[in-house]
């Protein structure tokens, strides 16, 4: 199935300030994080972020939350953003206006990003997430993530993938813009 820009929705889990250093490839998560934020919002995306327990961790590095631009922005205690009421009600709203795609990407891949993505296919969304875009501090624990959630049908897809799926076609004024943000 291919990701629609139509039908997502894009969920950023904990890109914080105390955790993101610890993250091992933390550039590159921040810089595709940031390619897929850039495309949801430029194509109409509605982009949710979350934080986990913000007053230890430290709010949304800056560049996350510049890329972002209006985005809602949940704290949560629990790991899986579906078990904060207001993160899950906004993405079940969504759901009912056509948009049962949820694109994730964040920290860390073994725990915050496993529990939420497993949780959102219990739930019944079709969900995808971005192997460029998360992390773990051990190498280990993100490829064991991203194993277990591909074993419960959650698709591993990289930021190019969504930019290019969510553009659909090249020749236009969107296109040129996503191919931008890729080189």
């Amino acid at each position: 199935m291919l990701m629609s820009a139509a039908r997502s929705q894009l969920l950023v889990i904990d890109i914080q300030e105390r955790l993101l250093p610890a993250m091992a490839d933390s550039a590159a998560v921040l810089r595709n994080a940031g390619i897929v934020i850039a495309a949801a919002r430029r194509l109409k995306v509605p982009v949710v972020l979350t934080e986990q327990y913000p007053k230890g961790l430290g709010p949304t590095v800056p560049e996350i939350v510049a890329a972002a631009g209006e985005a809602r922005v949940f704290e949560k205690l629990a790991f899986s953003a579906m078990r904060d009421a207001r993160t899950a009600k906004a993405l079940v709203d969504r759901r009912g206006s056509g948009r049962p795609q949820v694109v994730v990407c964040g920290i860390e891949a073994h725990v915050c990003v496993l529990q939420t993505a497993l949780d959102l296919k219990e739930r019944g969304f079709d969900v995808f997430v971005v192997a460029d875009a998360v992390s773990s501090r051990v190498r280990g624990s993100h490829e064991t993530a991203l194993q277990r959630m591909a074993a419960a049908g959650v698709v591993a897809v990289t930021a190019e993938m969504v930019a290019f799926e969510w553009v659909e076609a090249a020749g236009t004024d969107d296109f040129k813009a996503i191919a931008r943000l890729v080189k």
